[in-house]
This record gives structure tokens, C-alpha cells and sequence, in this order.
């Protein structure tokens, strides 16, 4: 594993036990176990780490989900993803949707938001992560519903 690599994961324990917004550099450089001056040769500041990460994590979970039939099953596996991957839970949970969607915007991962189409499709997501439904077949019912007008 590259250091990079150790870097992202030390983040991620970071921010699963103390939010996305209060670890610093420092935080993460000891939590890495590396100098700060290691952390900003990898990355120059927090918004990068962030950056970095959300990249990571959107690359691995769109890697999982893969290709779908239908827009609905790509948002049930996608929501199923997420959900599966505990130190996501505050980004969803106590992060500003706002910083989430520019975060998520400038990821070359996810080129379906630059579309109005894309943009509100993250939104139910967001959605469901934050209040989820009364159980997986409740969302699939809503996402049925009201994704196939």
C-alpha cells in the first residue's frame, strides 16, 4: 500500500470518529504515522485530502456498483454500497450537502452530475442516506415510482 494510500485510510478513521470537518493536517499526519511534511508532499492541504478521498471512495463504490440495467437498480446498489462502508456514515450524516455536491462535482469520477439529470439523481441519494426508508423495498418502491416518469 502506498503511503498516499495509508494517508486516505488514517483520514478516514479520522473523520468516522471525529467528523469530516475537525481533523486537521496534523490529526491526520499523526494518524498516519508519518511527518507533515510526508502528508504535504502527498497532498497540499485538508481540501485535498478531502478531495482525495471522496475520489477514492467514489471510484471504489462506482467499481462495485458497476453497470446497471435501469437507473433504479443503480441507486439501490449505490445507497447498498454506502451504506456498507461505515466510515462514510458522517459524511452523509453530519456533512453540509453543499460541500458534498461541489466535492462530488469536481470529481472526474462522477461525470453524470455535470447534467441536471445527474445533479438530482445524487440528490435522492443524498436523500435516502440521510432519512432512509421504511426499508430497502420502501426506497425501491419510491425510486420506482418516481425515477421511471
Amino acid at each position: 500500500m502506498s503511503r498516499a494510500e495509508q494517508i486516505l485510510d488514517a483520514a478516514a478513521q479520522l473523520f468516522a470518529a471525529q467528523g469530516v470537518g475537525r481533523p486537521g493536517m496534523e490529526d491526520v499526519a499523526r494518524a498516519a504515522g508519518c511527518s507533515r511534511a510526508t502528508l504535504y508532499r502527498h497532498y497540499d492541504n485538508k481540501d485535498a485530502v478531502l478531495h482525495a478521498f471522496v475520489h477514492r471512495e467514489a471510484h471504489d463504490i462506482l467499481t462495485e456498483v458497476g453497470t446497471r440495467p435501469n437507473e433504479v437498480d443503480a441507486v439501490v446498489a449505490t445507497l447498498a454500497a454506502v451504506r456498507a462502508r461505515p466510515h462514510l456514515r458522517v459524511w452523509y450524516t453530519e456533512t453540509d450537502p453543499a460541500v458534498l455536491q461541489d466535492v462530488f462535482r469536481e470529481s472526474p469520477l462522477v461525470p453524470a452530475l455535470a447534467d441536471d439529470r445527474g445533479r438530482w439523481v445524487l440528490r435522492i441519494i443524498m436523500s435516502f442516506l440521510r432519512e432512509p426508508g421504511e426499508s430497502p423495498a420502501d426506497e425501491r418502491r419510491l425510486l420506482e415510482k418516481f425515477l421511471t416518469r
